[in-house]
């Protein structure tokens, strides 16, 4: 028991099957009289449909049947669902299969089903669907454009949604009156999640319950459960049922109902057969959701100490051709709560734009949106040091939030509970050994490198809605717990396990995790780092009403005093005399032969994680390639119930910022709209040998002061502060070349003509 504690580096129990190759992922799936499906999608970045023939089938044999989207119209199907949060959000409607219109390459228009894969990929290429081309868009500031097409057709303009905080004439004044202002204008580019497992379901109509069940790879099973019943069917919650099985990562592109899996769901009632959709790895680049894609213009204006007086954003956020999810919210709402960071600023002026284009739609990708925000707050304090000629500690420490200002309200009325972030930037510049720079610089010199550093202190969001309902089912010797939390890889299945452990003072042995099935549990599902936050909340809350529970129980039973009964090592006793039973004793004798407790957490609010990051990078002088020699992480995340998974946690979001950073780029055809970079041919990733030294810590003194829990979100730690640390670290590296400002990702190329000054 104590060895499966909170606090204990536990390896985790998930990956056994799974290093075996005894996981069951969605490909590994099939059923009776199971057909297979393929998707015939738009060559076109914006097109109206003219007509669509499907003559040549008859020659193909195993051909079962297809659909269109003037079909699925015809049947009541409705498009995917839009975010209910934000009110007149304008985008058209996104339909499973393109009706009448398309708008971006790879939009679904025709599904066939046939009996095998080869049928489907002849069919595929048999059926004739005629097109008028339209004029197209696919930068958002061309789109913003009075020329520019108009996507929506029920709109004016391309703008599907906006806010603005902040008084802009009084920052006027404040920066009319500055010593210093410092403007950076740089793209976010667009990235691709790319996850081991692409997406994929199987559909099937229930024999006896005559029920849709849907089997799919997702984060959120009662979330999809609710998408196709509310949104896209219009039918009883209880017509569905989504079960998830092994999830081969999802980074929040696994978070939204796609088409592919509302047609399946189509399929399988209309022809009564299993429907499967695996798609190619071409088709998961051209059609789940992408992510960042943000056009920044910030502005900083400071005294001559560097004292930051006030701070002015122009965000135009690429949402891609249908407002679904959570993508105008990620531009508008979700990235600017974090874009002040860890800084006191007074003044502050906020205008953010949510613009549709002819690309695919762009979604939550690790970190949705506070990467983006603090990437601009971070690469702005560093130029500031620069101009100012100040170390880049001290500017940040003059600006840093105290610990006495806390609970602290920042300019967009979010309130962060707790924080030292000065304590944490102390221990990063001494666990990175900062003093002992030069020799290192020295070193990479004499190799025909260059070398550069940088520090990024900063903090995140996490936890969207901030409550969640788990189920604790004791019987037969075991504790069950019912979640709609979803693992995916990262390790929330151990965690929880360790939690029970610890409170119920069980051995592992005795505890089931039960996830993945709409059936089972109702909920937000695992997405925006709340697994462990509000779903660990829950274990802590939930395993203390148990024991409270079994205390009642027995004090009934017994007809024992309540406060004369103690609780220890999974037993319920009375000091001093015989009188014990255990937890499975005492659920073994009510007339249900169990325990069962339904323990709704709701908690204070989001967590804010925070941390300093210090990176150390070489370039080859030559070659203009980067390779990161040393990097250094201190992070605040509260209670760390398993610090092997925290640290592979923050070092999986370090390598992926590190891909936005320096290698990561989705790019479309500015003439046709084609997806260029659709393949890993094309799309270049981070691998292990491009770090040499990733070195992780956290601090625990500073519990998150709203949840039971103490701990705070870590999912998406790393990717928030690495990608700023990073090209600062280059851009220092290239200081003998007076640069300022380079666009990511930095890749060799780029580079060398720097270097080379052409």
């Amino acid at each position: 028991m104590t060895r499966f504690g909170i606090g204990q580096a536990v390896n985790r129990i998930e990956d056994k099957k799974l290093v075996q190759g005894k996981g069951t992922f969605i490909s590994d799936l099939n059923f009776k009289d199971q057909a297979y499906m393929v998707i015939i999608r738009s060559p076109y970045a914006r097109a109206k449909i003219l007509n669509i023939d499907f003559s040549e089938l008859d020659d193909i044999n195993g051909v079962v049947g297809y659909a269109t989207g003037k079909d699925l119209v015809e049947n009541g199907i409705q498009g995917l669902p839009q975010n209910p949060n934000l009110k007149n959000l304008q985008t058209p409607v996104y339909y499973p299969l393109a009706h009448e219109y398309v708008r971006y390459v790879g939009q679904p228009v025709v599904a066939i089903i046939c009996e095998n894969k080869v049928a489907c990929e002849e069919a595929k290429n048999l059926i004739e669907v005629e097109y008028e081309e339209l004029p197209h868009t696919i930068d958002p500031r061309e789109a913003l454009k009075e020329s520019a097409p108009v996507i929506n057709e029920n709109s004016s303009n391309n703008i599907a949604y906006q806010s603005t905080i902040g008084d802009r004439e009084a920052l006027d004044g404040v920066f009319k009156n500055a010593d210093m202002v410092v403007n950076l204008n740089f793209h976010n580019q667009r990235l691709a999640a790319i996850t081991l497992e692409p997406r994929g379901s199987i559909a099937l109509v229930d024999n006896e319950s005559k029920r849709t069940f849907l089997y799919t790879t997702c984060q959120n099973p009662a979330g999809f459960q609710n998408a196709l019943a509310n949104s896209i069917f219009k039918e009883s919650p209880d017509n569905f049922r989504v079960i998830v099985g092994d999830v081969g990562g999802g980074f929040g592109m696994k978070t939204q109902i796609y088409p592919e899996d509302a047609v399946c769901c189509f399929m399988a009632r209309k022809y009564q057969r299993p429907v499967k959709w695996i798609p190619s790895r071409s088709e998961d680049f051209l059609n789940s959701n992408h992510g960042r894609d943000q056009f920044f213009d910030g502005s900083l204006a400071l005294d001559k100490g560097g004292k930051i007086l006030g701070y002015k954003i122009n965000i135009i956020g690429n949402i891609g051709a249908f407002a679904t999810g959570p993508g105008a919210m990620i531009v508008t709402a979700v990235g600017p709560k974090v874009i002040s960071g860890v800084y006191d600023i007074p003044n502050f002026y906020l205008n953010a734009k949510a613009v549709l284009t002819n690309t695919n739609v762009v979604g939550a990708y690790r970190g949705a949106g506070r990467p983006e925000a603090i990437y601009l707050i971070e690469r702005l304090v560093d130029l500031a040091a620069k101009k100012l000629n100040l170390d880049p500690r001290e500017i940040r420490r003059l600006n840093m939030i105290k610990p006495n200002q806390f609970p602290y309200k920042n300019p967009m009325g979010e309130v962060y509970d707790s924080g030292n972030f000065e304590k944490i930037m102390d221990q990063a510049v001494s666990n990175s050994k900062w003093d002992s720079y030069e020799s290192r610089k020295e070193i990479s010199n004499k190799n025909n490198f260059l070398r550069g550093r940088a520090i990024s202190t900063f903090l995140e969001w996490t936890g969207v809605v901030p409550e969640e309902t788990v189920k604790f089912v004791i019987n037969d010797n075991k504790v069950k717990v019912y979640t709609a939390m979803q693992a995916m890889g990262q390790g929330i299945e151990t965690s929880y396990l360790q939690i029970l452990s610890d409170k119920l003072q069980i051995t592992p042995e005795h505890i089931e995790i039960v996830q993945g099935d709409s059936d089972i549990a109702q909920g937000v599902g695992s997405m925006g780092s709340r697994s462990l936050y509000i779903g660990g909340s829950a274990m802590l809350t939930g395993s203390e009403q148990i024991i409270d529970k079994v205390k009642e129980l027995t004090s009934s039973e017994l007809e024992i005093g309540i406060s004369d009964l103690q609780y220890k090592n999974g037993k319920v006793f009375v000091p001093g005399t015989d009188i014990e039973k255990t937890l499975f004793d005492v659920a073994s004798s009510q007339d249900s032969q169990s325990i069962i407790i339904e323990t709704h957490q709701k908690v204070g609010g989001p967590s804010w994680p925070n941390g300093c990051h210090v990176c150390e990078v070489e370039i080859d002088k030559d070659t203009g390639e980067v390779f990161i020699d040393k990097y250094t992480s201190v992070d605040d995340v509260g209670t760390v119930v398993n610090p092997q998974i925290v640290d592979g946690q923050v070092v999986g979001g370090i390598v992926q910022a590190a891909g936005q950073a320096l290698y990561e780029d989705v790019i479309y055809d500015k003439e046709n709209g084609q997806l260029l970079t659709g393949s890993m041919m094309d799309y270049c990733l981070p691998r292990a040998d491009n770090f040499k030294q990733i070195n992780t810590s956290t601090d625990e003194s500073i519990p998150c002061k709203i949840n039971p829990l103490g701990a705070k979100g870590v999912g998406e730690l790393g990717t928030v502060g690495a990608t700023p640390t990073i090209v600062n670290a280059v851009l220092n590296a290239l200081s003998e070349f007076d640069v300022d400002d380079l666009q990511m990702p930095l890749t060799p190329e780029k580079i060398c003509r720097i270097i080379n000054n052409f």
